[in-house]
Order: structure tokens, then C-alpha cells, then sequence
């Protein structure tokens, strides 16, 4: 089987100490990316660790992909606990990172303690430096970037950099890369704002040798030759379908579609883009430089998750109002889902859909821990009773889009996620609409047949994660690419990613999470909901209640937690 290659390089930022480690036999078995973090997270985190304190770690990773040509690798992993759901996840950022980090000569480095001063870490293939940074205390994204640019001469593309969100701990701070690119969900940017670190650069010509077979030229080909409505309009083509099927969440998930859509749509989203836009390496180019003429606004996106948040889910319907939405959440380094959602939370105790100016401002409180901004920092799972509105989340993550009372699959993959209501963990949605084949499709309605294939899925995004391969590869990977370009059945990387997955749920059994945390707002209008979960478990092989069997995690040298 294909895998990264290189040493772990671990960093304690609280001593200013650097250790390299072989792990060699850990990366035969990981492949790289999200599978490696989460078997190293399992194996040297305490199970006890505040995510928020010294002895939780942060592991980056790429996969054996990053050291090829091929579209749909300009991606890589994160993974540690979450302020936001108290549980170990993963979270990917696209952009052009990934292959300057392979520059460095490590498969995966990980951050530790917490330093007394705001540092900037610097990793390149000849070793590790520490530079303290007072001065860009509460700086933005964009400030740090030009700081790292002028002061050593590295562009975006080489760093990962917090903003005053992570600084502050809002529980939902991304990692921002290459400035608009964002590690987004699960607030593991307020992890290294508790560690004390400002931003991680990465550079070095050290790249290891992995082979990659020639059919990644062929996949790059066929990517650059796709007609796909993605190449125009990123993810936001699903606009118009997900409102048309009442799939669309709207006004604090209290509808399922949005009069207003045609303000907010896919349309409305290429009219305002005006170059094209990737990440490194992709001929697929579904990104989405965006710019406002009149105002001169410009951002990257909205997405449409975004777009969702921001737009219906808070009452707006004017593209640029939800293009300004994204730029601050970019700026301040505040993932967009979340940031959305809570603010929407917020607009639905005060009866306040659509006041723009007062959600612009919002963005910024929620960044500074200012006033009311103090409170949603905290996410809507800890807040909702204080706003007196309904609890739109699952483990402590707030929803995405593609709504599950009308996509029910999609609903029990909200559930069943170790990060939460999130959409990609599983992606079970484009069976749905459907997006795929009709051969492939499942009706909306019901769960028959689903629960097998929610199982299936997860555990091949878990090696997308790991490979680490974009999601929009879909129609371009099939198995027997995968089998060709890791060099491995199909079946055994579907056991992988399952192992993936289990050691997640494993490590976040230890800190609590049972079945009564696979729950969903809507459950009861999910028809057999609990048999739906119930065959799920059966799939895994994990117990009733939830839990893994420790004799799934056999091999696994978990860390003892603290007295």
C-alpha cells in the first residue's frame, strides 16, 4: 500500500523543543493524512486532555498524493480534540499548503504545550525555529501573511496562520492557509490560539520519493476537460436544486426552502467571479475568486455551505451582503458554517433575518469576544438555552446544508459523524438529490438500504482524507483507481478508513460520547430512525450503545490520562 513517507517531527511550543521520530511501522498501516493524525492522536493524547490546554496536540499531514501531479491533491489534514464538540476530528484544507509542507522532509508534524509568549513557528527540512511575535497580538489573517511575506519572504501558500478568533478561543476558529483557504471546521484554529502560536510556516526542497502510477496524468486530463457546472460555480451549482427539493435551510432552520434564492444562487455567484481559481496542481479549477465592481469587494466564494448560512439560513438574499459575510469570516479566521448558523441562532431570538449591517458586526464581536459576540463565541450547543431557540446541532457542530428532514441518509450520516453535523464526513447527499447515477440514487424518503452505505461511505472519505484526495474527485475516482493508485484492493482500504473511523469514535467513547450523542432535532421525522442507527452500529461492529469494543482498537497504545 501507497504511503506518505518521513519522520514525525514533534514540537513543544511551551519548552522551544524539536524531536524527530521514525514511524515507519505507523505509516505503513496510516497511509498518511487523517489516518496517521488519528492513530497518533489516539496513541498520545490523554483521553482526559482539555482541548484547550497543553496536552492536547495538534498533528498536520499529507498523504502519499501530495508527492504526485494529479488534480484533486492540493489538500491536507488536521487533526486533534475540538473546543467545539469535546471530541477528536480531522479537518482538511485545500490550497496550495500541502506541497510545500512535503518540502519540509516530515510526513506529519505535531504541536504541543502551550508557549508563555505568541510565537510563529518555522518548519523547514533543516530544522525548527521559534519566533516570538508580540506585535501581531490580535492581527488579522491578511496582516499576519504580510508579516510572514516581508519579514522572511514566504508567500501564504507556505503558512498556517490564526486570526483574533483563534487567538481569542472562539470555539469554532479555523486555520487559515494561503490566506482564503481554511482547515475550517471543529475550532481547531482556538487550539493553537491556546497553545500561544500565531501561524507555522513550512518550506524546505527535502520532498521524499513516493511512485505514483502514471494514471494520475490521465485523472488530471479528464479534470481539466470536465464540463462539470462545479468549473463555473464551485459547489453553489446545488443552489437552485437543494431550494427546489425544500433541502435548503432558511431562517434558523425553520423552513426548508428561500423565497429569496434568486438574490443568493449559483448564478448570482459566477456573475461576481472574475478569474479562475484552484489549488495546487488541479486542472478541475472549482474555486471561486469573487469581486463586487461597485463596492470593490473581493473575496474567495461564498461556497455554498456559506452561501446557506449567511444567505437563507439568515435572511439575506443579496449575494455581496453574504460575500462580505465570508471576507470578514476569512480575515478574522472564523469558520464560515458555524459563525453562520450562530449568528442566524441569534437573529431568530431577536427577530432580526436579514439586518446585514447588524450580522457584519456580529462576525467581528464573535472574533474580538466582544459584548453579545462574547456569548456566540461559544457556539450554539452552549448557547441556544440562553437565546431561547432550538439546539441546531449534533455533538456540538453546527448543521450544514443539504437539510436531513427531506434527505433522510443524509440525516443518519448527520448523526452517525464523529466531527458532528457535518456534511462531508459521509457525504450521503448526492445519492439523494440525486447527483450520481440513477443506478447509484436512493429515494429522499426513509432509511431502507441507507445505513450500509453510510457505513461505506464514511470509510472511503476516511482515505480520501488519508490519500489525501479532494471530495470532488468523485466522479473521477473510481475504485479501481483507488486499488491502482495506492497499490491496494479496494475492500482493504474500506477496512482502513472503517479502522479510521472506530479509532475516532473509540477515542471520543473515553471522553463520554455514547448513542444518546447520535442525535439529531429532527430524528422524529426520520421514519425507523432508531432501527437506522441500530444497523449502522451492527455494520461497525460497535455495540449498541454506541461504543467500540476495545478489541477494534487492539494495537493501539492509547495515552494514559492525567491524574
Amino acid at each position: 500500500m501507497k504511503h506518505v513517507r518521513g519522520p514525525l517531527c514533534s514540537i513543544d511550543v511551551g519548552e522551544r523543543t524539536t524531536e524527530t521520530e521514525e514511524i515507519d511501522d505507523v505509516l505503513e498501516s496510516a497511509i498518511g493524512g487523517r489516518a496517521l493524525g488519528t492513530k497518533l492522536a489516539h496513541d498520545r493524547i490523554p483521553f482526559d486532555a482539555d482541548p484547550l490546554g497543553a496536552d492536547n496536540r495538534l498533528y498536520f499531514a499529507t498523504g502519499p498524493l501530495q508527492h504526485s501531479t494529479m488534480s484533486f491533491t492540493g489538500r491536507m489534514s488536521a487533526t486533534g480534540v475540538s473546543p467545539l464538540t469535546d471530541g477528536l476530528l480531522s479537518s482538511n484544507a485545500g490550497g496550495f499548503l500541502s506541497r510545500n509542507f512535503t518540502g519540509t522532509g516530515y510526513s506529519v508534524v505535531e504541536i504541543t504545550g502551550v508557549s508563555d509568549d505568541l510565537v510563529i513557528v518555522h518548519v523547514t527540512d533543516e530544522g525548527v525555529e521559534f519566533e516570538e511575535v508580540p506585535e501581531l497580538a490580535e492581527a488579522t489573517v491578511p496582516e499576519t501573511c504580510e508579516y510572514i511575506e516581508d519579514e522572511h519572504g514566504l508567500g501564504s501558500e507556505h503558512t498556517t496562520v490564526i486570526g483574533p478568533a483563534g487567538e481569542n478561543q472562539v470555539r469554532y476558529a479555523s486555520i487559515m492557509t494561503s490566506e482564503e483557504r481554511a482547515f475550517g471546521r471543529g475550532g481547531l484554529g482556538a487550539v493553537l490560539g491556546a497553545k500561544n502560536v500565531k501561524a507555522i510556516t513550512f518550506d524546505g526542497d527535502s520532498t521524499r520519493e513516493v511512485e505514483i502510477p502514471s494514471l494520475q496524468m490521465e485523472i488530471h486530463g479528464e479534470a481539466a476537460q470536465s464540463d462539470s457546472p462545479m468549473r463555473d460555480q464551485g459547489t453553489t451549482s446545488v443552489t437552485e436544486y437543494a431550494n427546489m427539493v425544500e433541502a435548503l435551510p432558511s431562517y434558523y432552520f425553520s423552513e426548508l426552502s428561500f423565497e429569496g434564492i434568486e438574490g443568493v444562487n449559483g448564478d448570482r455567484v459566477e456573475e461576481k467571479k472574475y478569474k479562475k481559481g484552484t489549488c495546487s496542481a488541479c486542472a478541475f479549477a472549482c474555486k471561486l475568486p469573487t469581486r463586487d465592481e461597485e463596492s470593490g469587494l473581493e473575496t474567495e466564494g461564498p461556497e455554498f455551505e456559506t452561501l446557506m448560512a449567511f444567505g437563507p439560513n439568515s435572511g439575506v438574499d443579496d449575494i455581496v451582503d453574504v460575500m462580505q459575510s465570508n471576507k470578514l469570516c476569512d480575515v478574522y479566521g472564523l469558520d464560515t458554517i458555524s459563525t453562520g448558523d450562530t449568528i442566524a441562532a441569534y437573529l431568530a431570538s431577536e427577530d432580526e433575518f436579514g439586518n446585514v449591517d447588524l450580522i457584519h458586526d456580529l462576525v467581528e464581536k464573535i472574533a474580538h469576544r466582544e459584548g453579545i459576540g462574547d456569548t456566540l463565541a461559544e457556539g450554539v450547543d452552549r448557547v441556544h438555552d440562553e437565546l431561547g431557540v432550538e439546539n441546531w446541532s449534533v455533538k456540538g457542530m453546527e448543521f450544514a446544508a443539504h437539510d436531513g428532514r427531506t434527505l433522510n441518509g443524509q440525516g443518519l450520516a448527520f448523526a452517525t459523524s464523529n466531527r458532528g453535523a457535518d456534511h462531508m464526513y459521509a457525504e450521503f447527499y448526492p445519492y439523494e438529490y440525486p447527483l450520481v447515477d440513477a443506478d447509484d440514487a436512493f429515494d429522499k424518503e426513509g432509511l431502507e438500504g441507507k445505513p450500509p452505505k453510510v457505513v461505506e461511505l464514511e470509510n472511503i472519505n476516511a482515505i480520501k482524507d488519508s490519500a489525501v484526495v479532494c471530495k470532488f474527485s468523485r466522479d473521477f475516482m473510481t475504485d479501481e483507481r483507488f486499488e491502482t493508485l495506492l497499490d491496494a484492493d479496494y475492500e482493504e482500504l474500506l477496512a482502513l478508513g472503517g479502522e479510521v473511523v472506530s479509532l475516532e469514535r473509540h477515542f471520543n467513547n473515553q471522553r463520554g460520547f455514547d448513542r444518546g450523542d447520535d442525535r439529531l432535532p429532527y430524528e422524529d421525522q426520520i421514519p425507523d430512525f432508531e432501527q437506522g442507527l441500530a444497523e449502522y452500529y451492527g455494520e461497525r461492529g460497535w455495540n449498541d450503545d454506541g461504543t467500540v469494543p476495545d478489541t477494534q482498537v487492539e494495537g493501539s497504545s492509547p495515552a494514559p490520562a492525567d491524574d
